[in-house]
């Protein structure tokens, strides 16, 4: 695939390095400033970019079944530190099992083997509704849509404009950011409202995703990996300092059987 496919922007290593701040920025609210709301909202755009570096990633990659290895030992090494960090059980499986998935429909398509296009990401689909993971099925669609669209701004733009406000339908809209009130004539209109609720907030990834950056910030491969399972363990290691757990806890979290 030639590099001019690609419709967006290529620097990946400047993307990842900005999504794991927003990642960062997430979890930090989710477990440590719970009623930090503007914490959340700015955590959405990490997702986003991580989809699309995979995009990018998944058109580039000279060996594609070691790319889905690696995302799947991630998902498997950051297992334990996603519960330990975010406080979860063995019964939610960490974004790395979302990707991974996303990624397997996405190799479906590409390989078109047995009519793997219509069935891999069928089945990448469905495997979400019965096993419980971050972001769950819309996740894995996120990632064969970004992919399938990766080759025209048009349909970059068009696809994350649809997918973020149908992502945000489930959430209350967001009447307050950073102390300013959004309630009143403008704030009510539905078209506004629609926007302003939180999984929506994703659609702000969206500039970066368009930026049309070509030349590549270095960043280690295995440091783009690490950085995930290594965040929750130190997020980890903050709450057992602030007392925002505990070892007893985290024992049990882990080994709920003994």
């Amino acid at each position: 695939m030639q590099k001019n496919e690609i419709a967006g922007n290529r620097d990946t290593g400047l993307l990842k390095i900005i999504a794991f701040v927003f990642m960062v920025t997430d979890h930090v609210g989710a477990r440590l400033f719970p009623g930090v709301g503007e914490m959340r909202i700015l955590g959405r755009v990490a997702f986003p970019l991580y989809v699309w570096c995979m995009a990018v990633g998944a058109s580039y990659t000279h060996d594609p079944w070691k790319y889905a290895l690696r995302l799947l030992l991630v998902g498997v090494i950051s297992q334990p530190c996603y519960m330990l960090g975010l406080k979860h059980t063995w019964g939610q499986l960490n974004v790395f099992c979302t990707l991974f998935l996303g990624y397997a429909g996405v190799l479906g398509i590409q390989q078109r083997r047995y009519g793997s296009q219509y069935w891999a990401p069928l089945l990448a689909l469905v495997i979400p509704c019965f096993v419980n993971m971050d972001y769950g099925w819309r996740g894995v669609l996120l990632v064969m849509l970004m992919y399938l669209a990766r080759q025209n701004r048009g349909a970059i733009l068009a696809m994350m404009v649809a997918f973020c406000l149908y992502w945000g339908t489930a959430y209350a809209p967001i009447t307050k950011v950073f102390g300013i009130n959004l309630t009143g004539k403008f704030f009510d209109q539905e078209i506004v409202k629609a926007f302003l609720r939180l999984q929506t907030m994703a659609i702000l990834a969206l500039p970066l995703i368009l930026w049309p950056k070509k030349t590549r910030t270095p960043l280690p491969k295995w440091l783009g990996y690490a950085a995930y399972p290594g965040h929750l363990i130190l997020l980890w290691l903050v709450r057992l300092a602030v007392g925002n757990t505990t070892l007893q806890a985290s024992f049990r979290l882990l080994f709920p059987w003994m």
